[in-house]
């Protein structure tokens, strides 16, 4: 049964990145309409091309692991999950308070909305925070 789904991004070390990121393109492969939603240090993160690396000595070895399983990358996840039709969008006001412009987010982002379209778009969906 496909519906909508949000992933609200606090963190981007590689333990919630990958968690978000593997959900995010298994939900985008089941058909359902998937909405990526970066705040603060997964905004910076993603921002600065460092999405899901690892912060800790624990995550350095998972991630290796998981390269080792031949399990992309969370960043490779999420592309992989935009090509499917998942949104990476962020709240207008966030991205203010982070100190960007909207302007500098195009590409990187496919929306800065406004919070209460935000909050719209959330009604009936399931939401996750990460």
């Amino acid at each position: 049964m496909a519906g909508r789904v949000f992933f609200f991004l606090q963190h981007a070390t590689y333990e919630p990145a990958f968690q978000a990121a593997s959900m995010g393109i298994t939900a985008a492969a089941q058909g359902d309409e998937v909405y990526f939603v970066f705040a603060f240090e997964s905004l910076r993160a993603l921002m600065r091309g460092r999405f899901g690396l690892p912060h800790s000595e624990r995550e350095q070895v998972e991630s290796e692991r998981a390269e080792r399983l031949g399990v992309p990358v969370p960043e490779r996840m999420l592309a992989e999950a935009r090509e499917l039709g998942a949104r990476l969008v962020a709240c207008d006001t966030t991205v203010r308070i982070c100190g960007y412009t909207p302007e500098e987010l195009r590409g990187t982002l496919d929306e800065v909305m406004e919070l209460a379209s935000l909050w719209k778009l959330t009604e009936g969906a399931r939401t996750l925070t990460l």
